[in-house]
C-alpha cells in the first residue's frame, strides 16, 4: 500500500536521508509535500527529485525564487506562515517533521491529524511543549513515532516487555569531538572544533550540542515525554562506535538492546513504516569485523550542559522549556565567536536559575510554551550581553 508523505525540513540532513528513504522504495511512498527554510534553489531541487506536489519555503522572501526555480515543473508552492500550514493540511498519511530548534514547534503541531503518523526527528516539540504535545496527539488520535536514532532504538527495544517492568531506558552518546580533551583545553575550543562530529554528519547547531552533551540531556527530555518515563528511570551512556543506539535494563535482570550501523536511514525507515519493515540496500552491521564495544559513564564536570538538562528535567514543569531557549540563544553566540564554550553553560544555568524560584507549570498549550521560551530567550539574550561586557 501506497502511503503520501510530507516532509518538514526537507533539506536538512534528516530531509536528504528520507529522500533516499523514499526514492528506493518508489511503491511505498507518496511525496504530496516539502517545506524548507530558505534555501529555495534546494527545495525546488529536492521537489523535482521526489515528485512532490507541492513545496513550501519558511522564508516569505525567498517566493519569487522558488516558483522561478519551480515553473514548467507543475509542482504548486507557496511560502510564509500561510504556506507552512497549508503543507501540513494536505492530504497525507504521514508527516516527517524535521524542521531544526523551535522553530518546528508550530508547524509539527498543527501536523496532527486523526490517524496520521507524525515521524518526529525536531525533539524541541516535546523539549518545550511535551505535555501539551502528547496529550493533543492522544486526543486527536494521531501517532507519534520517533526517528532520532535513540529513541527508535528504544521503541524497539520497549517492545520487549511492558512498562512497568523497565528498570533504567538508556540513550547513547558517542562523546562528540571533545570525549578526551581536559577541561582546560575545551574551554579554549573554537566553534570549528565543537562543530566537528566524530561520527554523525548534522546542522552546526545539534553538532554544538552535541560537544556539550546538551544534545543528549535534550533527547532524555525527550524520552521522557515519548514513553512515559520518569526521569530517575532515565540515563545516558557515552559509547562512541555509536552502534547500540538505547538500551532497556528489565526488573528481571535483562537487558535488551537496538544496534544499527551509524546511518539515520535505518531509524527513518522504521519511522515510516513501523512494524512493516522497508527491505532496504544498506550496509549490515557486521560484530565480529567490529570486533568491540566499548562504554563508559558520561563526565558531567567537563560537559555540565548534560548536568543541566537532567536538572531540568527532574524540575519539571516549565525548567525543560527554559532549558531549551537558553541555549539555543547561547549556541547561537558561540557559533557567532561572541562567547566562549563554557560561556553556554553559564547562560544556560543562569537563566535557569532565575526561573526556579516562580515554580511555572509545564505549558498546558503551544501557545503558552512560545511565551515562555520567549521570556527566557529575552533573559538568555540580557545574560549573553552581560557575558560579552564581562569579556572585553
Amino acid at each position: 500500500m501506497t502511503r503520501s508523505l510530507t516532509i518538514l525540513g526537507a533539506t536538512g540532513s534528516i530531509g536528504r536521508s528520507t529522500a533516499d528513504v523514499v526514492l528506493a522504495q518508489p511503491d511505498q511512498f507518496r511525496v504530496e509535500a516539502v517545506v524548507g527554510g530558505k534555501d529555495a534553489k534546494a527545495l525546488a531541487a529536492m521537489a523535482k527529485r521526489l515528485g512532490a506536489r507541492f513545496a513550501a519555503l519558511a522564508d516569505e522572501a525567498g517566493h519569487h525564487d522558488l516558483r522561478s526555480e519551480l515553473a514548467g515543473s507543475g509542482i504548486e508552492s507557496g511560502a510564509g506562515d500561510a504556506a507552512l500550514i497549508e503543507a501540513v493540511d494536505r492530504e497525507s498519511d504521514i508527516v516527517l517533521a524535521a524542521i531544526s530548534g523551535t522553530a518546528g514547534l508550530r508547524p509539527t503541531h498543527a501536523a496532527l491529524k486523526p490517524g496520521r503518523r507524525i515521524a518526529l526527528a525536531n525533539k524541541e516539540s516535546l523539549v518545550c511543549a511535551g505535555k501539551a504535545f502528547m496529550a493533543d496527539a492522544r486526543r486527536i488520535g494521531a501517532q507519534i513515532m520517533p526517528v532520532d536514532s535513540e529513541h527508535n532504538a528504544l521503541d524497539q527495544a520497549l517492545a520487549a516487555g511492558h512498562g512497568k517492568d523497565v528498570e533504567k531506558a538508556i540513550i547513547t552518546a558517542t562523546g562528540g569531538p571533545f570525549r578526551t580533551w581536559s577541561r582546560e583545553r575545551i574551554a579554549a575550543a573554537s566553534p570549528a572544533e565543537a562543530a566537528a562530529h566524530p561520527v554523525w554528519s548534522m546542522g552546526s547547531k545539534i553538532n554544538i550540542d552535541s560537544s556539550t552533551l546538551m544534545n543528549k540531556g535534550l533527547e532524555l527530555i525527550e524520552a521522557h515525554h515519548l514513553f512515559d518515563i520518569d526521569a530517575d528511570h532515565l540515563d545516558v551512556l557515552v559509547h562512541p562506535e555509536a552502534i547500540v543506539h538505547g538500551l532497556v535494563q528489565w526488573s528481571d535482570g535483562a537487558l535488551t538492546a537496538g544496534l544499527a550501523l551509524p546511518d539515520m536511514k535505518v531509524p527513518i525507515a522504521n519511522a515510516l513504516r513501523h512494524q512493516q519493515r522497508l527491505a532496504m540496500d544498506l550496509p549490515r552491521l557486521d560484530l565480529a569485523a567490529i570486533g568491540r564495544l566499548s562504554f563508559e559513564m558520561a563526565d558531567e564536570e567537563r560537559f555540565p550542559c548534560l548536568a543541566a538538562a537532567k536538572a531540568a528535567l527532574k524540575a519539571g514543569g516549565s525548567m525543560p522549556t527554559v532549558l531549551n531557549a537558553a541555549n539555543e540563544i547561547a549556541v547561537a553566540a558561540f557559533m557567532a565567536g561572541k562567547i566562549r564554550f563554557y560561556d553556554i553553560y553559564k547562560i544556560v544555568d543562569g537563566v535557569c536559575s532565575s526561573f526556579v524560584a516562580r515554580r511555572l507549570d509545564a505549558p498546558a498549550t503551544v501557545a503558552e510554551a512560545l511565551a515562555i521560551d520567549g521570556e527566557a530567550r529575552r533573559a538568555a539574550s540580557a545574560a549573553l550581553n552581560e557575558t560579552v561586557i564581562a569579556s572585553a
